[in-house]
């Protein structure tokens, strides 16, 4: 019923922050919801965009716990690696051997890493008044949302855009059968001649995710607005 990108921004995104803005407490969560959304008109290049990936213990945000964060601004088209962060986050207990031949992160480095509420505070205060950008959305919207409740009890409206998502119209337009793997960033990323890069580095997959954006916006040739592309 609710599919609709407008319908979703006039009683959602925009209509949720009013609402929560009220009731949020003094601290980061409010200072975020204090900056509104870009409008839905707002053409691709004066979108401001925040590219996010995450690194967890798991799949499941509830059971399982933010591991790292990496973030960069995209504006008028240009990835600003002067803008990058990246944070590995404290956590308890240790990490399971598979988890970290994936990610890398060892327990000496979690150990070091700063709290939860410290990392997710800065990362809001690069969010307000932008859209972030992921690459399969699931993974940063449940895992901020509950981090969110955890720490201020109340999780706030985040607009997306999903690079997965984009790519997904894309080849569901072409009316015709494709493997899945096809979706993944990398196999994406090969798609438009990228380079490989090393992934499950948050701050890796946050930039390779700005730059196959740029390329799938750049490919449809036309002026894209906002309302085109996010969730």
């Amino acid at each position: 019923m609710f599919n609709n990108p407008l319908t979703h921004w006039l009683i959602g995104y925009e209509a949720q922050r009013k609402r929560m803005l009220i009731k949020a407490p003094a601290g980061p969560l409010r200072d975020f919801l204090s900056v509104p959304f870009p409008a839905l008109y707002t053409p691709f290049d004066q979108i401001p965009i925040l590219a996010v990936d995450f690194e967890t213990t798991g799949l499941d945000a509830i059971e399982d716990k933010l591991l790292s964060v990496g973030c960069v601004e995209l504006n008028h088209n240009q990835i600003m690696l002067g803008s990058s962060y990246h944070e590995i986050i404290q956590t308890e207990g240790s990490l399971k051997a598979d988890n970290v031949t994936i990610h890398q992160i060892t327990d000496d480095q979690k150990d070091q890493g700063k709290s939860l509420a410290e990392v997710v505070e800065q990362l809001l205060k690069r969010l307000a008044g932008k859209v972030m950008l992921v690459h399969f959305a699931r993974i940063e919207r449940q895992f901020l949302r509950q981090a969110c409740l955890e720490l201020y009890g109340m999780a706030p409206p985040f607009p997306i855009i999903d690079t997965l998502v984009v790519a997904k119209k894309r080849l569901d337009k072409r009316d015709v059968a494709y493997d899945p793997s096809e979706l993944r960033l990398s196999a994406l990323r090969t798609t438009y001649g990228f380079p490989e890069h090393y992934a499950h580095n948050a701050l890796n997959d946050a930039i390779a995710t700005a730059e196959l954006l740029l390329a799938q916006t750049s490919e449809r040739g036309e002026n894209i607005s906002l309302q085109q592309l996010i969730l």
